[in-house]
């Protein structure tokens, strides 16, 4: 039996690149927000999710999922505050981060995500040679004490994070590589 697998959407940031407006209430190209397409390729592969972000309470009450607070947001980790929270969320089980500006991942792919079968306490993509920690999976109980260590530390370097578990690359053809394609300005959007 497999350990239980939840998913995180994380909707941190401050959107400062797309002039503040929440990036997960952005339209996707399929019509809905991009939190919604979220939930519902979840839903589709009955991977429960949350949303992860201080952002989230306010501006994504809507969206009707429970949302994680930063771990230690006294200590403003950044994104490592958000994966320490997932992770705990988890518990014994796996967890899936996924950015909310990804407006093109597929079904498939985050289904080969979920399924993937690695001694790695995490795999994650590689895009241009840096970790992709906002499409990845981390065993939870295998990466809580490093991801603590790193906060105790003051590292929050999600890049660090992974090298220091040995995660493993997820193998990914150049069309699954494109679907991780993000919206981080107003020109990606119109792109």
């Amino acid at each position: 039996m497999h350990a239980p697998v939840v998913a995180g959407i994380f909707v941190g940031g401050g959107s400062t690149r797309m002039g503040g407006s929440p990036k997960g209430l952005l339209l996707a190209p399929s019509g809905e927000t991009l939190i919604a397409r979220w939930k519902g390729l979840f839903a589709r592969l009955s991977i429960p999710c949350v949303l992860v972000g201080e952002r989230a309470r306010s501006a994504y009450a809507s969206a009707g999922l429970e949302v994680l607070a930063d771990a230690r947001a006294a200590d403003d980790l950044g994104p490592l505050g958000g994966l320490l929270a997932l992770l705990e969320h988890a518990g014994e089980g796996a967890a899936i981060a996924v950015a909310c500006d990804m407006p093109f991942v597929s079904t498939e792919l985050v289904r080969r995500l979920a399924e993937v079968r690695s001694p790695a306490p995490a795999v994650a993509a590689r895009r241009a040679g840096r970790w992709e920690p906002f499409f990845a999976r981390y065993d939870a109980q295998a990466v809580v004490p490093t991801a603590l260590a790193h906060a105790d530390a003051r590292r929050g370097s999600l890049q660090a994070l992974l090298d220091a578990v040995s995660a493993e690359e997820l193998a990914m053809s150049d069309a699954e590589h494109a679907e991780l394609l993000d919206w981080d300005a107003p020109e990606d959007v119109t792109r």
